[in-house]
């Protein structure tokens, strides 16, 4: 790493900062009232919408996760992609448009329409703050490698890291505390347009690279790969044994379905006017996802064949850092004008591209502890409410709280690849928020119990069993390499835990005494299906 490098990669990071907090300042000047906080003003059109929600999910665990899984486990690692691109699916047949309408910020709004707020919303907010937590801390990790290439510290846990870290978290709880909603939505807006472009730029290297031959470049990628044929089949990472294979396909269901339970892309659906708008967001954002995805294929297989999966591992044990060391061989190498320029302009799109999302995480769960928690679930009836500007304050406190709190578990999770920390985000979303939210939806006879339990059913399970899992001890990549105190073999619970959460759900509610009251499922369901009272 030569200074000229260093110095114009942390320009070109310095411009992204300033950008970044101008339109923080800018949209702060706007109404402090709740719903400009948490939605915006519900002014963003589809397409700018369908931008967002395109930044909000093509996080760290995208572009430098997935790719370098790619990069090191060929068809194993596309399968990654092919699992966060479905999802949507999921999202825009059965959540977008009810979501819209039943909700008004959070995904406790839409229960609460027909169960008992207190108990509910203390469940749904509780597995929303853990579920943003992960998420967080997959971001924070993916900062901190990509500070430590460019300082040139390598794998190592130096201070770069560490700095890249708290760095990374102040900048995000200034966004959440001074901009809400408009300011996290236009960084993402950003982001996102960075991020295709950056991407799109460095796929058509790739190809021009290797004359738009696909086959050559997959034999290329097999060859740096060192693992020959092997890498373009099943089963490198995931096909060594019965467990891996289970693993994988736990994985996989979680990425399918935690999508729509994840509550920081729920409550995109609040930026909008109507419900049709919604759908059509989303369809903005299948198409931008979907595009970047198949880009990430080729990306990841560039990185194998032209950096060798040897060097990316060397750079980063899990992976994230194959994309901006791919921009630089592909800019003319190392100390070549070229390849210091495309680097530097990478890393700076895959900073942006951390800082987008962590606004939006920390928003999401803000909202989430001072909307459902502090202002409804931990105050008795008899009690005054909580006026707007008082709700505000709090969930601009608790940005901080969250945020704090995650800068300090992103420091013990830096061994791990972004992308399967993402996962594991995905699976507590898949098991505690999505069965609640789909009995409540369509499930006439869902009683207030059965949504406690479904929450707390999927959220306990999936929680105990990532830490008594591989991911953090008795493996030289987990959390504490030096400790065993694992029993459960899979990296992923969702093989278990999602199942759980419906099992429990539905255990809840035929052993529970309370009868649904059926003049409020038809509410829900009048007002979800044709939007007349949303808000």
């Amino acid at each position: 790493m030569n200074s000229a490098q260093h110095g114009l990669a942390v320009v070109l990071f310095a411009v992204i900062v300033l950008v970044t907090l101008g339109i923080t300042l800018w949209a702060g000047r706007r109404g402090q009232a709740a719903e400009e906080f948490y939605t915006g003003g519900r002014e963003f059109s589809p397409l700018q919408n369908g931008l967002a929600l395109s930044g909000d999910y093509l996080s760290a665990a995208s572009f430098l996760g997935v790719t370098g899984l790619i990069a090191l486990y060929g068809y194993d690692g596309v399968l990654y992609s092919i699992g966060f691109l479905v999802a949507w699916l999921v999202v825009l047949m059965l959540v977008a448009e009810l979501v819209r309408n039943a909700g008004r910020y959070t995904l406790a709004d839409v229960l609460a329409l027909r169960m008992r707020q207190r108990p509910v919303r203390a469940a749904v907010g509780s597995a929303s703050v853990v579920v943003t937590l992960l998420y967080l801390v997959a971001q924070m990790v993916g900062a901190g490698s990509l500070v430590a290439l460019l300082l040139g510290t390598g794998g190592g846990n130096g201070s770069a890291k560490t700095w890249a870290i708290v760095g990374v978290g102040a900048l995000m709880i200034v966004y959440v505390t001074v901009g809400g909603m408009k300011a996290t939505t236009w960084i993402q807006i950003v982001k996102a347009v960075l991020l295709v472009a950056g991407s799109v730029l460095l796929t058509l290297l790739v190809l021009v690279r290797f004359h738009g031959d696909l086959a050559e470049l997959m034999r290329a990628a097999a060859r740096g790969s060192g693992a020959g044929e092997a890498f373009l089949q099943p089963g490198l990472k995931y096909g060594t044994s019965r467990v891996s294979r289970l693993d994988f396909f736990s994985l996989g269901v979680a990425l399918v379905l935690g999508t729509a339970g994840l509550p920081h892309i729920l409550s995109r659906f609040y930026t909008v006017p109507t419900a049709r708008a919604a759908r059509r967001s989303t369809v903005w954002a299948i198409g931008l996802i979907g595009g970047f995805y198949l880009m990430a294929i080729v990306l990841g297989l560039g990185a194998a064949a032209l950096v060798g999966s040897a060097a990316v591992r060397a750079a980063n044990p899990a992976g994230n850092t194959a994309v901006p060391l791919l921009a630089q061989v592909l800019g003319g190498g190392a100390g070549s004008t070229g390849g210091v320029l495309l680097f530097a302009l990478i890393s700076a799109i895959a900073f942006a591209t951390i800082l987008a999302v962590v606004a939006g995480l920390t928003l999401a769960s803000s909202a989430a502890f001072a909307h459902d928690l502090f202002a409804r679930a931990w105050r008795r009836e008899d009690e005054r409410q909580v006026t707007e500007r008082q709700e505000v304050a709090v969930a601009r406190i608790a940005a901080v709280l969250i945020g704090a709190l995650a800068i300090g578990l992103s420091l013990y999770a830096q061994r791990l690849n972004v992308a399967f920390l993402v996962g594991l985000a995905f699976a507590v979303a898949a098991s505690a928020n999505l069965p609640t939210l789909l009995y409540s939806l369509f499930w006439r006879r869902f009683t207030t119990r059965g949504a406690v339990w479904a929450v707390y059913g999927g959220l306990v399970p999936a929680v105990l069993l990532v830490l008594f899992s591989p991911v953090v001890s008795g493996s030289p990549t987990a959390v504490f390499p030096g400790l065993d105190f694992h029993w459960f073999p899979l990296e992923n619970p969702g093989l278990v835990s999602i199942p759980a959460g419906f099992l429990s759900g539905w255990l809840g509610t035929v052993t529970s005494r309370e009868v649904a009251d059926p003049d409020k499922y038809a509410e829900l369901e009048v007002r979800s299906l044709t939007g007349a009272g949303a808000a």
